[in-house]
């Protein structure tokens, strides 16, 4: 599957690439034909890198490319080409512990930082669905199952110690992406940062008043400390909804480059922020007044589910006979021990949940005003309805951020939620 490591890197475009894969027999015979006759088209719309789709008369694949800088911002901002290194790390181990439930690897190219997958088809990002209105009867299942599957087999709970510390040494030169997430999530939207945006003048007021919000620095700061010291188990690192692909039968999870052993509830939390901006969003996409309250009961339906299937999953593993080196089953032994297992089963899911809404109220603020946002919001052209939205968000967000202990269970984050449904902020009246 490594491809070879000889030449040095190099960017490979439309005439390359088809040289490329044409060099590479597996793929050669997978796509048929002459390579002069197969499509190579750029599809990549996202910030970091370069995707193609290749199609010949036999078959299809996507190819994925690192470029040595931040594509949204340019060469000015330099970035390792290390990152194609362990997003192939991460798909390989996600492969194998959620099965299905992320592309299939073809090949990898090393000093290219290229690897080539399976092309899903007739799959979408599942961003570009939820602005449609679209619902997903297999998403809840699909990212349940990924994220307990991923999350506790590579955690304490059912490792030794060993395992994890090498699986924790594996990843940690991935530290370039992280400080990406240090920076963008935690720390820029609650400054003055040349990269950061919002939709102004409506939220221009907002903006300042997140700089001067002593307590939601604290609480920022306290998810961020959180994100650098808490390697509980290997996330995706970036699990949005554009990084999910799907059609209404089946669900990939896409683009780990990001992966890295952190706090469980980054990606937990990733997951329902992504919602619930797609929910308040879904307003400004309305042709007729209401016409998409349906789709909106679905989304605060699913933020719901995704949890408490998550969490169901989750100690559904954990009591199926975790063998990892925390909680050692000799010191539960008999009723009285089970009981007390059971016990700190629950508190030990509290705490993730309350982690969970943490992250993501954090990366709910940073998709309004840090550098890289969400097309669920962008996509709305009045700017006021945009906006309104956005302070919707905003406002649950810091709620859940600063009086994390008020939301007991998820049912509160959906109820919150369905409450600013039509709160109108101060500028909406002008």
């Amino acid at each position: 599957m490594t491809g070879d490591r000889a030449g040095d890197y190099r960017i490979l475009h439309e005439a390359a690439l088809r040289d490329y894969l044409a060099g590479v027999p597996d793929l050669a015979a997978l796509l048929g034909a002459e390579p002069v006759s197969w499509s190579v088209t750029e599809v990549g719309d996202g910030n970091l890198n370069l995707v193609f789709i290749v199609k010949g008369d036999r078959g299809g694949v996507a190819v994925k490319q690192a470029l040595p800088y931040v594509r949204l911002v340019g060469e000015s901002w330099p970035l390792p080409l290390s990152r194609a290194h362990y997003e192939f790390l991460a798909l390989s181990r996600q492969g194998e512990l959620a099965p299905g439930l992320v592309p299939a690897l073809l090949h990898h190219n090393e000093r290219l930082a290229l690897t080539v997958m399976e092309l899903l088809e007739p799959h979408i990002i599942m961003r570009k669905g939820l602005v449609a209105g679209t619902h997903y009867p297999r998403f809840v299942d699909d990212i349940t199952t990924f994220m307990a599957q991923t999350l506790f087999f590579t955690s304490d709970l059912a490792l030794s110690a060993a395992e994890k510390k090498e699986g924790i040494a594996a990843f940690a030169g991935n530290h370039a992406l992280c400080k990406i997430t240090e920076d963008l999530i935690f720390t820029d939207p609650y400054r003055i940062a040349e990269q950061n945006r919002w939709t102004a003048p409506y939220l221009d007021g907002l903006a300042g008043a997140l700089r001067d919000d002593m307590e939601l620095h604290v609480a920022i700061s306290r998810l961020k400390l959180k994100f650098m010291a808490s390697p509980e188990a290997l996330l995706h690192g970036d699990l949005h909804t554009g990084s999910i692909m799907v059609t209404e039968r089946e669900m990939r999870v896409i683009d780990p480059e990001f992966a890295f052993y952190g706090p469980m509830g980054f990606d937990t939390g990733a997951v329902i922020a992504n919602l619930l901006m797609a929910y308040f969003a879904s307003a400004g996409h309305e042709r007729s007044p209401g016409e998409r309250r349906a789709f909106e009961a679905w989304v605060l339906e699913t933020v719901e589910k995704v949890w408490t299937e998550f969490a169901r999953k989750f100690l559904d593993l954990w009591r199926a006979g975790a063998v990892g080196d925390a909680y050692p089953a000799l010191l539960f032994a008999g009723e009285k021990g089970a009981t007390r297992l059971e016990a700190e089963r629950q508190a030990y899911m509290q705490r993730l949940f309350a982690d969970t809404i943490g992250f993501a109220a954090a990366k709910t603020i940073r998709r309004i005003f840090g550098l890289a946002h969400n097309i669920d919001f962008e996509l709305i052209e009045d700017p006021k309805k945009r906006a309104i939205g956005e302070a919707r968000a905003v406002r649950l967000a810091r709620a859940m951020m600063v009086d994390t202990g008020a939301f007991a269970g998820i049912a509160d984050v959906s109820g919150a939620a369905r409450k600013l449904r039509d709160w109108q902020p101060e500028f909406a009246a002008g």
